[in-house]
């Protein structure tokens, strides 16, 4: 049964309007071989891995939650394509061609890329399999995920309105406040999850990019009043425009529910220590996690965002920051497509 706080969510959710694209809800998963490799319960917290990788939509992960709010407020201003940005192996780019064939829109993609000629494979080899078409720019910065791509953007804008068209852009990570509501709607049902197995987490770890879903979580985790804090770990750099970003766009959404809570910046963790050399290169850390993670639970992590937020929960197990007596929710917000790149696979070989 769900508490007051998770009803009040759910009935100014309900007055959104929401385009369904998601199969929810996702599993919970009780990671005990996982908790067994880091100690088992004597020296390792219980772990419970959300999986959000299955939300079925392109292949799944967490973009499908933002994108029913989005992908319903294109319909609604009479959008006929959906333009949007990030790396050339953006799972969110991914999502959103997948979104727009369901949809019965088109999708532009301008995507960063540090080749001429990237691999058509993974995440873009899907972007084009879904009929996106696809316009690279360079990168500016290996911490970053982004390129010169406004001007690409007003470009296209201006080309769908010649051929008679409305694009509707939507932000790198689909991180404004509409897509906020995608974790706000996520938090009540993992809230209604844990509530359901009698379970109280200290802590909840996910990969942090471009924040609009630390945005979703942490508004949704006070709005809810869910047991646990929200742990971000950082696969990018960006600050502190992005920490400012994600109160705003949280702060946007708050008020668009009509709710009056607000997020303040100390409520906005994220834990910038397993970053590495730069956006989506792998760490020595994170690719151990992958293993162990596959390995143990057969459930598999990207080398750019999960397998960064698993090694930091692995590192605090060890350090004792995590003690046994805890319960940790792990979010794993796909983006499996990603070791099917040659950069990745050939370390396999």
């Amino acid at each position: 049964m769900a508490s007051p706080a998770v009803d009040r969510v759910r009935a100014a959710l309900a007055k959104q309007p929401r385009f369904p694209l998601a199969t929810l809800p996702t599993p919970l998963h009780d990671a005990v071989r996982l908790r067994q490799a880091l100690g088992g319960p004597s020296r390792c917290p219980r772990i419970l891995i959300k999986r959000d990788d299955l939300t079925a939509l392109g292949l799944g992960g967490n973009k499908a939650r933002k994108l029913e709010y989005l992908v319903a407020d294109a319909k609604s201003q009479g959008a006929h394509t959906l333009v949007t940005t990030g790396a050339v192996q953006s799972n969110h780019a991914r999502m959103t061609a997948a979104a727009a064939c369901v949809a019965g829109l088109r999708c532009v993609l301008v995507l960063t890329t540090t080749t001429a000629t990237p691999a058509n494979a993974g995440n873009l080899l899907l972007d084009r399999l879904y009929g996106a078409d696809v316009r690279f720019v360079p990168s500016v910065d290996p911490m970053l995920a982004v390129g010169q791509d406004e001007a690409v953007v007003a470009e296209v804008v201006a080309q769908e309105q010649a051929a008679g068209r409305q694009a509707y852009v939507i932000p790198i990570g689909g991180s404004s406040g509409i897509g906020v509501f995608g974790y706000v709607g996520g938090t009540a049902e993992l809230v209604d999850q844990l509530s359901s197995m009698g379970v109280a987490p200290t802590r909840l770890y996910f990969a942090s990019g471009s924040r609009g879903t630390q945005a979703g979580l942490t508004l949704g985790a006070k709005l809810c009043e869910a047991p646990y804090r929200v742990h971000g770990v950082a696969v990018s750099a960006g600050e502190p425009e992005k920490i400012e970003r994600a109160r705003r766009i949280a702060n946007e959404a708050a008020t668009q529910l009509g709710l009056p809570e607000r997020i303040d910046l100390p409520e906005l963790v994220t834990d910038q220590g397993f970053i590495g050399e730069g956006y989506g290169i792998p760490t020595e850390a994170g690719l151990e996690a992958i293993s162990m993670v596959a390995r143990t639970e057969a459930i598999v992590l990207d080398p750019c965002y999960t397998s960064k937020a698993m090694a930091a929960l692995v590192r605090h197990v060890r350090t004792g920051e995590l003690t046994p007596a805890q319960t940790v929710v792990f979010l794993h917000t796909g983006g499996v497509p990603a070791i099917f790149t040659p950069s990745f696979a050939e370390r396999y070989s």
